[in-house]
């Protein structure tokens, strides 16, 4: 019996035919074809999709956002801050090596405006703050021995005692003594403070253009000594009274004094390099940083305590103080013309100009009356056959397809 003979893959046949065709495909080109349709609404339609293309990229690209620079951001930048003033709380006379912290004149600095003191703590045994979780006792038994709360302010020894005011008992503790709570002082610092000046040195330096400039005008009167910043008179005179900053914050001195906040000095430089050096000027904006409507994160404290020594016991004076905290903030941009931003910008209108015959093409094949004569107009095949070159003629199988649809010379002027 002979073997069965395998047949022909239909299948095969199929993708070698799809094969030719995507790649004689391949090698087509495509020409566009002009044809002017007399429709007074498409015209208006195109017409406008161009204006407003051109007014995006005329104002808005190339005005507003001067897309024809080359660009850098976040200038180098150095702060130095200086602040003078005395001020008087119930018991003393406050100067600037009191009051500033740290002192050493960066760009975030805090002014204290009141304070919370404990005087003469020393290292012994006292009541634990009724503050700490858990402290609260009725006995002994209820204090553990050797317990140490991370909440707490020291070691507890076991004991149950009176608290500092009242009926209440607290677990004893042994550190320093008394706890804070227990007898602490509060004194008011911000009576003199709106007046105090706050001298911002800021100096800023874009690598990308080598271009450097400061905040403080080039004079060697002195007039440092006796000016006050004005955005309008004196730009360049960046002292600032710190009731001035708190209230362009639009905040309220005097709870803010009380309460403690932090304040943000932003000064921005956006400069455009193209022209002189004079026009890049520093901006200054002010605002509140901390969230004061969120009780858990507004305001601003710190501790902090002195040492002495008296009669060879080691005692300190425990300071809780609020206070004003400034961030100065510098940022900004610059700008200089550039041919290849240019360049990329222009290709980019022109081609987005085209957006409007594209809409309009849409509108006329899928939705006007006469689309399909639309259709016939606008898209032609025509083949290029090397037989016809040559003198030779083709079979009647293989000479190029003609379009009989008759013309309608009408038929656009009628869409």
């Amino acid at each position: 019996m002979a073997a069965a003979q395998p047949k022909p893959l239909a299948g095969a046949a199929v993708v070698r035919r799809l094969a030719r065709g995507c790649w004689s495909a391949f090698w087509d080109y495509e020409t566009p074809k002009v044809i002017v349709v007399r429709n007074r609404r498409l015209g208006v339609l195109y017409r406008t999709v161009q204006l407003l293309i051109l007014l995006y990229f005329v104002w808005y690209v190339f005005i507003v956002q001067k897309s024809y620079q080359d660009s850098e951001t976040g200038p180098e930048s150095s702060v130095i801050t200086k602040v003078k003033g005395v001020t008087t709380s119930e018991h003393k006379v406050w100067d600037v090596e009191e009051y500033v912290k740290p002192p050493e004149g960066g760009s975030v600095f805090s002014i204290i405006t009141r304070i919370e003191v404990t005087p003469s703590q020393a290292l012994g045994t006292c009541p634990e703050s009724m503050r700490v979780p858990n402290a609260a006792c009725h006995q002994d038994e209820d204090c553990v021995a050797g317990e140490l709360d991370m909440l707490g302010n020291g070691l507890r020894t076991g004991r149950c005692v009176p608290y500092y005011q009242g009926a209440s008992k607290t677990c004893e503790v042994s550190g320093w003594c008394p706890v804070e709570d227990g007898a602490s002082v509060s004194q008011f610092l911000g009576k003199m403070a709106p007046n105090f000046t706050i001298l911002i040195k800021n100096s800023i330096h874009y690598p990308k253009f080598r271009f450097s400039k400061g905040n403080i005008a080039d004079r060697r009167d002195g007039y440092l000594k006796h000016c006050s910043f004005d955005e309008a008179l004196d730009p360049y005179c960046p002292i600032f009274k710190l009731g001035f900053v708190v209230e362009q914050a639009g905040e309220n001195f005097t709870e803010l004094a009380h309460k403690g906040g932090v304040i943000g000095v932003i000064i921005n430089w956006d400069c455009d390099l193209d022209l002189a050096a004079a026009a890049c000027n520093p901006k200054y904006s002010f605002r509140r940083l901390d969230p004061k409507h969120v009780p858990a994160s507004s305001g601003y404290n710190f501790r902090f305590a002195k040492y002495y020594k008296t009669n060879g016991t080691t005692t300190r004076t425990l300071i809780k103080a609020y206070g004003i905290r400034i961030d100065v903030i510098v940022h900004g941009q610059a700008g200089k013309f550039s041919l290849i931003p240019t360049i990329i910008n222009l290709a980019t209108a022109l081609t987005s100009i085209g957006v409007g015959s594209f809409l309009c093409d849409w509108i006329l094949l899928t939705f006007m009356n006469k689309n399909k004569v639309y259709s016939h107009k606008k898209f032609d095949k025509m083949a290029d056959t090397p037989g016809q070159s040559t003198g030779q003629s083709l079979p009647a199988s293989e000479l190029p397809r003609l379009d009989s649809t008759p013309t309608d010379p009408r038929g656009l002027a009628q869409l």
